[in-house]
């Protein structure tokens, strides 16, 4: 394999970019001082995007050492209640730059950078951006404890390796090493017909087929009788050694009469592209079902995925009458292990027994074409390419209660909804917002924008919306100690926040009336604030927080507590 080399000057550095399939194998080292076991892969469908990296366990605790993989600097920190949590990115000579998520802390000497300038714009949530010769690092230095911060469900450490264009890569392509033993498990696999004319088993609807293990390990489905363009799609999971999570497949391949046809290969993307990943599965089925299927073709102009490596005819089959083939589908992990599904098929045009039901009504909207609802109440307004396809729209207003559709149909980008609010009173707009029914029933406040008579939100969700208002303030409370109680021993203040309406936009903290650094835990809705960042001057302390709702409902909370340094 040629190596393409290119010399370039990166922020004073000589650095070399590597071909695609060319990646240094001994240049990152593993970023925990643990043996690696996952429970994320990279390129696993999660919610609305692709993984984008590795999650490795550790060992079900926080505070594990988390290191730099290579020499390099820290060129980004994060801050922040969702996403990543706290988070590091470290740029390095070669061009590449590796990222750590979720993190409890950083090291002392990146927490002083912090925690300086956090003070110096008086926010705990920040994005900094330090300059090359301010944080650097070598290979194997301390750099964070690991943790639960941001949108993790359970302490680990998410790892990722980006390229100079920001592409997200598969870490195994570096000579990350996690063993791996264990063949991929297809769970189900289903037949589509692609239009009117096709039918699989006389059936225009999604057929599910009926499949037994052989005595070389392979799946034989029963034999399928269909007629005209039909695609596969399949439900599986791959596990690696030391854990039970169901991880993602690195590729998936079909072959039709031996020439591949299909294959999806996680090796890596943009992340502009990871929403395509709800073209690329069967949304509808992961809605009302919580299987995520995977298809083996592609049934949407705007589905342009590079994570795809073959297509022939889109992936889909044309079966002729009385003409017989041989399907195979294989799952496969990254280091080879497999699991191969094979579906024999019969072509013969046969009468369709079961349509595919289609709900017709007022509206029908085109997915190439901006599309509009507008009532007395509501318009909402949908610009074009934000659907994969054409579909009857399903519109309702009963007193209030919007109905947009349903959930079962995936958005691409952000459509507006706006509310008329000409009919109440500039007192009442104070506490209103726009709510989105979950299903469970529960109204959850949607990010709500005024402009004039109107209340707009920006969204990428259908599903039912109304207006409603929140009249209540937050409740904060001390945890653990009382006004004017010593706390001699105590090395943290902790303060419990929380908003049983829109929910919290932000808070403030402060301490004999300077703002102080109070971290906030959003899944437990705890502020804590550790001793060791400021001295103490004097005796008797006043703490003070403030915190404000989504619709501006505020609360403030004062206590007095004695402590000496």
């Amino acid at each position: 394999m040629r190596k393409k080399i290119f010399t370039l000057f990166f922020l004073g550095l000589v650095q070399i970019v590597f071909s695609q399939d060319d990646y240094p194998q001994d240049y990152f080292t593993n970023p925990l001082e643990i043996p690696l076991v996952l429970s994320g892969t990279f390129g696993e469908l999660r919610n609305n995007h692709f993984h984008a990296g590795l999650d490795i366990k550790t060992q079900k605790v926080e505070g594990m050492k988390v290191v730099s993989s290579a020499d390099g600097y820290v060129s980004r920190i994060n801050v922040s209640l969702w996403g990543y949590g706290n988070a590091l990115y470290i740029t390095h000579p070669n061009g590449y730059t590796t990222v750590y998520g979720h993190l409890q802390k950083f090291s002392p000497e990146i927490d002083a950078y912090v925690r300086k300038k956090q003070y110096e714009k008086e926010s705990f949530t920040i994005r900094l951006y330090p300059k090359p010769s301010e944080l650097k690092v070598k290979k194997g230095d301390l750099i964070a404890l690991s943790g639960n911060s941001g949108s993790s469900g359970g302490p680990h450490l998410h790892y990722e390796i980006r390229d100079v264009k920001s592409n997200t890569l598969n870490p195994m392509f570096f000579g990350i090493n996690v063993p791996d033993h264990k063949n991929p498990s297809i769970q189900n696999a289903f037949a589509y017909s692609k239009n009117d004319g096709s039918q699989v088993n006389q059936s225009a609807e999604a057929v599910q087929l009926v499949f037994n293990r052989q005595y070389d390990g392979d799946l034989l489905a029963n034999t399928i009788y269909a007629y005209g363009e039909i695609g596969f799609g399949i439900n599986a999971y791959d596990r690696l050694d030391g854990a039970i999570n169901r991880n993602g497949l690195y590729s998936l391949e079909m072959a039709v009469n031996g020439e591949k046809v299909f294959q999806f290969t996680a090796n890596k993307f943009s992340f502009d592209e990871s929403r395509l990943i709800n073209s690329y599965i069967d949304y509808e089925r992961l809605i009302k079902l919580k299987q995520r299927v995977q298809k083996c073709f592609v049934d949407h102009e705007m589905n342009n995925l590079s994570l795809y490596k073959k297509l022939i005819n889109s992936g889909f089959i044309y079966v002729k009458d009385s003409m017989e083939y041989n399907v195979s589908i294989e799952a496969k992990d990254f280091d080879g292990n497999k699991t191969k599904l094979i579906i024999p098929i019969i072509g013969r045009k046969d009468s369709i027994i079961i349509p595919k039901e289609i709900k017709k009504t007022a509206h029908f909207f085109k997915a190439n074409e901006a599309n509009t609802i507008k009532d007395s109440l509501v318009t909402a307004y949908f610009p074009k390419d934000i659907f994969y396809e054409d579909f009857y729209f399903d519109y309702s207003n009963e007193n209030g209660l919007v109905k947009l559709h349903n959930s079962s149909v995936p958005v691409h980008k952000n459509f507006r909804l706006s509310f008329d609010v000409s009919k109440f009173s500039n007192e009442e707009l104070k506490t209103l917002h726009i709510a989105k029914k979950n299903r469970y029933g529960k109204l959850n406040y949607i990010d709500t924008k005024r402009k004039d008579n109107t209340l707009y939100t920006l969204t990428k969700s259908l599903g039912e919306y109304t207006l409603i208002s929140d009249n209540q303030s937050p409740t904060i409370r001390a945890i653990g100690f009382q006004n004017e109680q010593w706390l001699t021993k105590f090395n943290t203040l902790n303060v419990k926040i929380h908003d049983k309406g829109s929910g919290i936009k932000s808070y403030r903290a402060e301490l004999d009336g300077e703002w102080i650094r109070m971290a906030f835990n959003p899944k437990n809705g705890v502020l804590t604030y550790d001793f060791s960042d400021k001295p103490l001057e004097g005796t008797l302390h006043n703490l003070k927080v403030v915190v404000i709702d989504n619709v501006n409902n505020s609360t403030t909370f004062t206590i007095k507590f004695n402590k000496k340094n």
